[in-house]
């Protein structure tokens, strides 16, 4: 399901003061500028000092360098304007001017440079934390990522970083806005108290005005983060129960759902578009006014004699840099909302790493065992206290119901998420302490929806850290009964995936012989062949225990067909192992057919006395 209607999120407001900045602003509100809504504006609890080193950087240090000259340039700008005007009037020459042609050089210079240095050093902030939250999400692994919402964790890796980049910047720039802002009132107070208290008269009203403006911002702005993140988790669940959606017959109903946030959105769009406008309004009304003010009080000191034509220039230059302090609640903001982007990301950047992961893995035949397992899923318990022994070079069909708890077993099997209470071993090694390279050497699996990740179909089937031999690849893929499809394509294993539309069994096809391809001492199947019919079905199963003779197998199933060709079935029933035997010992049980999708006993390998557990 996809919606092409959007809402056009406003702009933030311009910049005011000197020195003009570069287009820093924040972009438009997006899902993942908010926490979870619990009714209360969000707020940073935790200093984000794990991306101070990112935060900085080379070109932030030029960025400060050039905003530091550039300030105290447009500083000596009025004074040394006023003094030339003076020596002009007063017939004293021109010395002064050829100060005044270097000062406007370095403010040129200065301003280009800071320029180009504010987005290049947030490019260059971003792409960094990026790189430190991707390394930290791939290290902490499947398990530890699981507890975070795919949407959430996705949105913290795109749009926080650049958030969070920005912090450099609107640092920067709104130290120099007040350090402006307080030498220009104080120069002004030099050159007459009444030019201060005229400034003062009229600027600190309309700094509160434009205050409560960007409060408004604000809350409008977290109301609309808010609410564009529960329609994004709307349109991601849909995606994610699109066959169920269809199957169903419910697209209607699902798409207003999924679009029922958005007349609040609407409203909230249309709320910052109102706080903006109102915001530009006073700054541009506040400017004028104050300049006015101070200009009458400068012209009546000039026509009293206390102050030059050039002090009036001076005075009018000292007003515009104090104006400049106006623009500080907008840096001010900025910083905020940076800070509020790192502290989401150091919640990735914070995920725990998986502990011991330096132990290598001993040579063994692939013995699998689970002991006292529990896991717990959104406060219910999928798996307890599971207990299940995968004897090394034999083939362990896997059957019960949900499907959800037997795939969380295959997840478990492969390291893929780990227990809240228990061990997973394999030949007597806990899979938290293997090193992360090993694991997929140890154990190979496929799925019912398996992913193929790749530039051509041989790149995906070959995927991991030590690629197998083309040979071995197109060995696999006869196997799994894939390999005369693949020959079919335009460019038989050298086609490119992008350009292959795939059924659901030749991608599970696919899938077998990415699985069969690595001499992995497990493997484990998750409902991997339920997308083939019958007789390429059978096919496979022959040519698996063909290919896996020798090495231990979990096929997680609900098919009596699998089942009966392994050498013994785990029977699992409300989260623990009911019993263990060979399928035609179990299938006389009316509950354990009431778990597969039909079928007989049929032949069986090997058969093994049955238990009540392993």
């Amino acid at each position: 399901m996809h919606s092409d209607r959007t809402d056009a999120a406003p702009p933030q407001p311009a910049p005011t003061g000197s020195p003009d900045r570069p287009s820093t602003r924040r972009a438009p509100p997006t899902a993942d500028d908010t926490r979870p809504d619990d009714g209360d504006r969000p707020e940073v609890t935790r200093p984000p000092r794990l991306l101070l080193p990112a935060a900085g950087g080379r070109w932030a240090l030029v960025l400060a360098l050039a905003v530091a000259a550039s300030t105290t340039a447009t500083l000596l700008l009025p004074a040394l304007l006023a003094r030339a005007v003076n020596q002009a009037l007063g017939g004293a020459g021109t010395a002064t001017g050829h100060r005044l042609i270097a000062l406007l050089s370095l403010l040129t210079v200065a301003e280009a440079t800071a320029q180009y240095a504010a987005p290049r050093s947030g490019a260059d902030a971003a792409a960094r934390i990026r790189t430190m939250a991707i390394r930290r999400t791939l290290a902490a692994g499947p398990a530890a990522v699981a507890r975070m919402p795919v949407g959430d964790l996705v949105a913290r890796l795109t749009a926080s970083a650049p958030q969070a980049a920005l912090a450099a910047p609107a640092l920067v720039y709104s130290a120099a806005q007040l350090l402006m802002a307080v030498v220009a009132v104080v120069a002004l107070t030099l050159l007459s108290p009444l030019l201060s208290l005229a400034f003062l008269a009229t600027a600190p009203t309309g700094y509160a005005v434009i205050r409560r403006q960007l409060r408004r911002t604000t809350h409008a702005g977290d109301g609309y983060q808010r609410t564009q993140a529960q329609l994004a988790s709307g349109l991601l669940d849909a995606l994610s129960g699109s066959r169920s959606i269809a199957a169903s017959a419910t697209l209607t109903r699902e798409i207003e759902r999924v679009l029922r946030p958005l007349p609040h959105l609407s409203r909230l769009g249309h709320e910052l578009w109102d706080t903006q406008r109102r915001t530009a309004w006073c700054t541009g009304l506040l400017a004028p006014a104050t300049q006015l003010t101070v200009l009458a009080v400068a012209g009546t000191q000039v026509a009293a004699g206390r102050l030059g034509v050039g002090d009036l220039l001076a005075a009018l230059g000292y007003t515009g840099i104090g104006l400049s302090g106006l623009g500080t609640a907008q840096s001010l903001l900025d910083v905020a909302q940076a800070r509020a982007g790192a502290a989401r990301l150091t919640d990735v950047l914070t995920l725990p790493v998986r502990g011991g992961i330096s132990r290598p893995l001993p040579a063994g035949p692939g013995r699998l065992e689970l002991r006292g397992v529990v896991v717990r899923r959104q406060g219910d318990v999928a798996l307890d206290g599971l207990d299940l022994t995968v004897p090394d070079g034999s083939w362990t069909a896997l059957v019960g119901a949900p499907d959800s708890v037997t795939s969380l077993v295959a997840a478990l099997a492969v390291g893929l998420t780990e227990p809240d209470e228990g061990t997973v071993t394999l030949d007597g090694v806990p899979l938290t302490t293997i090193h992360p390279d090993e694991l997929p050497t140890a154990i190979s699996c496929a799925f019912a929806d398996p992913v193929l990740t790749g530039a051509t179909v041989q790149d995906a089937l070959g995927l991991g850290p030590a690629p197998p031999p083309p040979w071995r690849l197109r060995g696999a893929a006869r196997a799994a009964q894939a390999d005369t499809f693949i020959r079919r394509l335009p460019d038989g294993y050298r086609t490119p995936m992008s350009s292959l539309v795939l059924s659901g069994g030749e991608r599970q096809r696919l899938g077998l012989a990415r699985a069969f391809a690595r001499d992995s001492r497990l493997i484990v199947l998750d409902d991997a062949t339920c997308g083939l019919d019958g007789a390429t079905e059978a096919a496979a199963l022959r040519a698996l225990r063909e290919e896996t003779a020798g090495r231990t197998v979990l096929y997680i199933t609900r098919r009596a067909t699998v089942a009966a060709a392994a050498d013994r079935v785990a029977w699992l029933h409300e989260g623990r192992v009911r019993a263990v035997a060979a399928h035609d010992e179990l299938w006389p049980l009316a509950a354990y057919r009431d778990v597969l999708d039909g079928g007989t006993p049929g032949p069986r390998p090997a058969p093994v006395k049955a238990s009540a557990g392993d």
